[in-house]
């Protein structure tokens, strides 16, 4: 598997979402800003999430996205997969006929490895992600806190 620019950029917004997310529904543009990501890439990558049932859009004044489900609910999985990226490594995708229609030596172990990827990745929420996030934060001030003092 090799995450491309679709499925990062799919995690990165929905975690910008999930952090700035209020009472209102947020607009791309401004996700776009903050991320430094094309606005019209957003827009293929959002119309994926909202298929996915991973985020809710509103139209007209003050519309945008908003989370489809709860934070615990959307793992980076769910994620990359509606975005139509891959979480599989074997050559064949895997249906074993990867070596001239028969299963190569190296096969269980690429599908393997795919069945870990994809149960890692399964285990990670937005939940999860912006705990880390607040861990982090609150670290960096007590470490400024604590040079300062």
């Amino acid at each position: 598997m090799q995450l491309t620019t679709r499925g990062r950029y799919a995690v990165t917004a929905m975690l910008d979402l999930a952090l700035h997310a209020g009472s209102r529904p947020l607009r791309l543009a401004d996700i776009a800003a903050r991320q430094e990501l094309s606005l019209s890439y957003l827009e293929q990558l959002f119309a994926c999430l909202r298929r996915g049932g991973l985020v809710a859009s509103a139209r007209g004044p003050g519309g945008g996205y908003r989370l489809g489900r709860a934070l615990g609910e959307i793992n980076v999985g769910q994620i990359i997969e509606a975005v139509n990226e891959r979480i599989d490594v074997t050559r064949c995708d895997g249906r074993g006929d990867c070596q001239h229609g028969d299963t190569c030596l190296t096969h269980h172990l690429w599908s393997d490895l795919s069945d870990n990827l994809q149960h890692f990745l399964s285990g990670i929420t937005l939940a999860h992600l912006l705990q880390r996030h607040d861990d982090r934060a609150r670290a960096a001030v007590l470490a400024a806190e604590a040079s300062a003092a």
